[in-house]
């Protein structure tokens, strides 16, 4: 399985990025907000993209907007990862097109979980 993880924080990929490593995904690109996992879906598509919601340059709502725009991103779930708690946030998230959610600080239990609920694990 082929995965993106787009967060603005190093060490938050560098964690998701071992989280799915434990899960047996090796196959993980990296990009620091929206824009830049824009410009790496035209070199590669990924299974999933788990995606930050607060980013500078394009934040998670707008990078999931756009690419539910687009006929050749149909098939890439998102799984928003983030530290927001506001259920207006959650509602938003979702009203772009996530597929799920899921709460920072995280376990790599939870991401597995998510994962199986995407039909990805």
């Amino acid at each position: 399985m082929q995965v993106l993880i787009v967060d603005d924080s190093r060490a938050m990929r560098m964690i998701l990025k071992k989280m799915m490593g434990e899960l047996g995904h090796k196959d993980i690109d990296e990009a620091e907000h929206g824009q830049a996992a824009l410009d790496h879906l035209e070199e590669k598509m990924p299974d999933v993209a788990l995606v930050d919601w607060n980013m500078p340059v394009m934040g998670g709502e707008e990078f999931i907007s756009t690419i539910r725009g687009r006929r050749d991103c149909d098939q890439i779930k998102v799984l928003v990862v983030t530290s927001e708690s506001n259920p207006r946030v959650v509602y938003q998230a979702l009203k772009a097109g996530a597929d799920e959610y899921a709460m920072k600080p995280l376990t790599t239990e939870v991401i597995g979980d998510k994962l199986g609920m995407l039909g990805l694990a």
